[in-house]
């Protein structure tokens, strides 16, 4: 049996509490995303080769590091051919201050795998991305959604924490893998573009409200239906009634809200909606 938005149970667990959820879920996200989504320079684009630069850079950096070296980087090898006739030293030094300087070598290597063997083409399915240099599960199903609006799901720390949280609270860790993929394919809206928007949607919750320390349940859109933050209100003591009926109410406290005001951006392509900028020093 469901639980509604303003109970204190406990909500079920498994596959069908996903089902009775799930466009309610849906639907939460896309409209908070509309209204809070950062506008990053990798979300303007469709371009592979971009992606497969960004994702590379933000494996294991925050955000806020990355678009500066993201923007210089590109600058400098504008396309494909450009960083693959590049040498290693010149690749390397391109990187430096970001960290991780195997992540430049194997895009080097995949640059030049591409070009010599693909004819300069970056494979749109998850399967063959996979077999090139530095590309793993995610990073191949990154790819495969972000530029060629594939409808499969990248899970990342950020989805798999806010998955967790709202669906599988209780899941043992043995068997929380499949079942975060299984409710990542359920979830998933049909139609490429729709795909795009959820999968960009559910990052940027896990990244902005549904962090790892402190997780921001109070603003979170999702919050009715998620099963940690449910449990957590039941735990909650009761409020008595009267206690405070002669006291002043507490003022708000605007630093409980980690999101800045609204603005209106254009973010990848057609869609526009209103977007909220990350605060500096958060994650991606």
């Amino acid at each position: 049996m469901g639980t509604k938005a303003n109970s204190v149970q406990v909500a079920p667990l498994g596959e069908h509490y996903l089902q009775l959820h799930a466009r309610a879920f849906r639907r939460s996200l896309l409209r908070w995303f509309g209204r809070n989504g950062r506008d990053l320079p990798w979300r303007r684009t469709r371009d592979p080769y971009h992606i497969m630069v960004s994702e590379f850079m933000l494996q294991q950096t925050q955000v806020v590091r990355v678009e500066g070296y993201y923007h210089r980087f590109l600058t400098r090898y504008p396309t494909l051919e450009d960083l693959a006739s590049a040498s290693p030293a010149m690749v390397r030094e391109s990187w430096e201050g970001l960290g991780y300087y195997r992540r430049a070598v194997n895009l080097h290597r995949l640059a030049q795998e591409v070009v010599q063997n693909r004819a300069g083409v970056i494979p749109s399915e998850t399967e063959e991305l996979r077999r090139l240099p530095g590309i793993g599960r995610y990073t191949a199903a990154a790819v495969a959604s972000f530029a060629f609006e594939r409808e499969v799901t990248p899970i990342d720390t950020n989805v798999g924490r806010v998955l967790r949280r709202v669906f599988h609270s209780r899941a043992r860790s043995r068997a929380l893998a499949r079942r975060l993929e299984r409710s990542a394919e359920m979830l998933l809206p049909r139609g490429g573009r729709k795909a795009w928007m959820f999968n960009q949607a559910i990052m940027e919750l896990g990244a902005l409200v549904c962090t790892a320390r402190v997780p921001h349940c109070g603003i979170c859109p999702v919050r009715a239906m998620c099963q940690t933050a449910v449990r957590e209100t039941a735990r909650l003591p009761q409020h008595r009634p009267g206690k405070e009926r002669n006291q002043a109410e507490r003022p708000r406290n605007r630093g409980d809200n980690p999101l800045a005001g609204p603005q209106f951006v254009e973010v990848a392509g057609p869609f526009t909606g209103r977007i909220q900028p990350s605060q500096p020093g958060s994650s991606g």
